[in-house]
């Protein structure tokens, strides 16, 4: 393939797309450039696929690299690039869940989609670029992806919607919307928002939606001139006897297994003992590659009964209504020592969360193409295998984990007190202890019980919740929008569609489906039916704890924050942090943190130990005070006429030999020496020289010392 280029006008900006010039052994290649960043995205599938393979083994990586902004890792040891950090596994998520849906339903050969930044402008974000152009990869290639999808960013700036904003006018934005789109719908979207009302999202995700259709229709144009003739994909050919015999013999008992058994685990067991019964039953009689379609056709069964009692019936597990929440329960305070803690419960959903708060200079640094910069509000999420009842030899936390931590943690940013109001560096962590359903909006629900326990003083509650979609395979118009999904509505459901937010608006979105999209109606529907259950639930968070508590816990630090002249940062921190680690060790301070503009925060377990470090280094910073006594300062220099004194860091006055004692002193030697300790009175301040003019006249002295 020669190398082509194409170009699309994207307001004042270009989007400028070339093939045919690197990477061209992989099945789709190409660089897409806006401004001055760049990248390459390669897709690239395997000859086979692998044996025992069951679902869509895609992989998305997100690859970047610091030499794109001209950098050099920090690290003294590790210069070479590593695990990607969690904001680049995020940006991975975005575009995996943006293809997935998009490839046909069994194909299972594997697929790899790699996304590299080559440079980047630090205006024109990269992660926008790179999703768009690994669209471009898979559909110029022959891998069977049913796109092309583009992808763009919308801010909310003074009330104006704007698509693709640039980094620095991110930092003023309300919104944070990404939004992908094929040429005809909306495939994916994540959002965070400071409390956006419903109206405006859909406004938002409206115009984002247009704009990724523009550049969907450009990859279509360019599809067609440069693009490979897709592989085909034939459907696997089933044993259309067992389907029969499981469909025909099981339809009663999986009905009373869905609708009488309320446990979770219950039904699983029941339904592992009914696909065994019927591998029993073809054990003679089918191969064994066959006989593992047993359990295909009995998932098949149970996902057409709980589409087909929601869509003709109303009828959902547990007897629920379209719009019911599962019953609700929630605690604060469970813990004695920790700072504090939630516990929140939603049917067989249970998520605790519990609240670390530390000094400023526990926040976390990151590093990256962006800079280097500091994030004081964390949120991990650990989804341990109990609490799916199940074994597991990964321990580690994964891409899953990492994206649901950061949905939650996202969905509280905009109530956040600021670093000014509150300095503390805040961690939260939350155990999923149990899962059926929307365990991340449950991580949301216990991080707002969590900061109202520890008395973080967050402006509102926040709460979140699941919606999720029930369509017909055969009528279009035909759905149902299910409010907090569970287990087989989820698995067999087409949409996955989070909202956290405030009485007040929304604060985070995170939809996924697997259609190939989403029509706009669903959106209207998702988010009014969002909204009604997230006050339902902010209703019952209220009745457990209504706002922050007025006090910090005993065992949190306690922080004592001051102001100081930047210029004499450099009297606290001392010669190679000599002052500062005196203090800390003699005061017994847990920490103290300075900042370039010379705001100090002293951490403490004690009042006392602070007010000590607190006077220390007003002391260390003082301005000079004409008829201020100081004492035990030491002579640093002696003259024939009288000797110098440093009195404050970095100050020194002169002794005259006429102010060292009331009686005549004729041999100023004999009367202080080098190293000498003396008190001393500040009598003047030269105003042309700015010398201090010092006396020990009428000043008790120390008793004798020197050194």
């Amino acid at each position: 393939m020669e190398p082509q280029k194409f170009r699309l006008k994207i307001g004042d900006k270009e989007l400028i797309v070339e093939t045919g010039k690197l990477a061209k052994l992989a099945n789709g290649s190409c660089t897409v450039r806006m401004g001055d960043t760049v990248i390459l995205a390669t897709a690239t599938m395997s000859k086979e696929a692998r044996p025992g393979v069951d679902f869509l083994p895609l992989m998305v990586n997100y690859q970047e690299k610091l030499y794109a902004s001209g950098m050099i890792k920090g690290s003294r040891f590790i210069k070479r690039e590593t695990r990607p950090s969690d904001d680049k596994i995020l940006m991975a998520r975005v575009a995996d869940r943006t293809y997935r849906p998009l490839f046909p339903k069994y194909f299972r050969r594997d697929i790899q989609v790699m996304l590299t930044t080559l440079s980047y402008d630090r205006e024109n974000e990269h992660d926008m670029v790179a999703t768009t152009a690994g669209s471009i990869s898979l559909a110029i290639s022959d891998i069977p992806f049913e796109g092309p999808t583009a992808t763009v960013r919308v801010g909310l700036i003074n009330g104006e919607l704007l698509i693709n904003p640039t980094k620095e006018q991110r930092e003023t934005s309300d919104l944070d919307l990404i939004v992908s789109a094929s040429p005809s719908t909306v495939v994916m979207i994540e959002a965070g928002a400071n409390e956006v009302p419903e109206d405006k999202m859909l406004e938002a995700i409206a115009k984002g939606k247009e704009a990724a259709q523009k550049i969907a229709n450009f990859i279509v144009d360019i599809q067609k001139k440069v693009g490979k003739e897709k592989i085909e994909v034939e459907p696997p050919v089933k044993n259309q006897d067992i389907i029969d015999y499981i469909d025909n013999n099981y339809a009663d008992k999986v009905m009373e297994a869905l609708y009488e058994r309320p446990g979770k685990l219950d039904r699983y067991g029941y339904f592992r003992e009914l696909t065994k019964e019927v591998e029993e039953h073809f054990k003679d009689h089918v191969s064994e590659e066959e006989l593992k379609e047993v359990s295909e056709a009995m998932d098949a069964l149970i996902k057409q009964t709980v589409r087909r009692n929601i869509l003709e019936n109303d009828k959902r597990i547990g007897g629920r209504k379209m719009d019911e929440i599962r019953p609700l329960s929630m605690e604060v305070g469970l813990f004695p020592r920790t700072h504090g803690s939630g516990l929140f419960n939603r049917g067989e959903t249970q998520g605790l969360t519990l609240c670390t708060l530390g000094s400023p200079g526990d926040a976390q640094v990151l590093e990256g193409i962006e800079g280097e910069s500091k994030k004081r509000y964390m949120h991990h999420y650990n989804f341990p295998p109990f609490c799916v009842g199940e074994t597991s030899s990964r321990l580690f936390t994964g891409n899953r984990e990492v994206g649901h931590g950061a949905l939650a943690e996202r969905a509280l940013v905009p109530v956040l007190p600021s670093k000014e109001d509150f300095p503390y560096t805040i961690r939260l962590v939350t155990e999923i202890l149990a899962s059926n359903g929307s365990s991340s909006m449950a991580a949301t629900c216990g991080s707002t019980l969590a900061l109202m326990d520890a008395g973080v003083p967050i402006k509102k509650p926040v709460a979140g919740i699941a919606m999720g979609l029930i369509t017909s395979h055969h009528d279009e118009n035909l759905y149902k929008v299910l409010t907090d999904l569970q287990d087989e509505e989820d698995m067999g459901g087409d949409m996955d569609f989070k909202v956290t937010g405030t009485k007040d608006g929304i604060t985070a979105i995170q939809m996924d489906t697997k259609l190939k999209g989403l029509a706009d109606n669903i959106f209207v529907e998702g988010l009014e039916q969002a909204r009604k259950g997230r006050l339902q639930i902010l209703e019952e968070m209220g009745k457990v704890i209504g706002a922050p508590r007025e006090k910090l816990s005993q065992f949190a630090p306690q922080l004592i924050s001051m102001m100081v002249n930047p210029e004499k940062i450099r009297f606290i921190i001392g010669p190679g942090g000599e002052m500062i680690n005196k203090i800390i060790d003699e005061t017994g301070v847990q920490s103290i943190d300075i900042e370039d503009d010379g705001s100090v925060v002293i951490t403490t377990m004690g009042s006392e130990p602070g007010e000590k470090a607190k006077a220390w280094i007003e002391n260390l910073v003082a301005e000079p005070e004409i008829g201020k006594i100081y004492e035990n300062v030491k002579i640093t220099k002696m003259f024939d006429f009288g000797g110098l004194v440093e009195f404050m860091p970095g100050k020194e006055g002169m002794i005259h030999v006429s102010e060292v004692s009331d009686q005549y002193v004729e041999d100023v030697s004999k009367f202080l020496k080098e190293g000498q300790v003396v008190n001393v009175k500040l009598l003047a301040v030269d105003e042309r020289s700015g010398k201090y003019k010092m006396s020990m006249k009428g000043v008790k002295q120390p008793e004798k010392k020197s050194e």
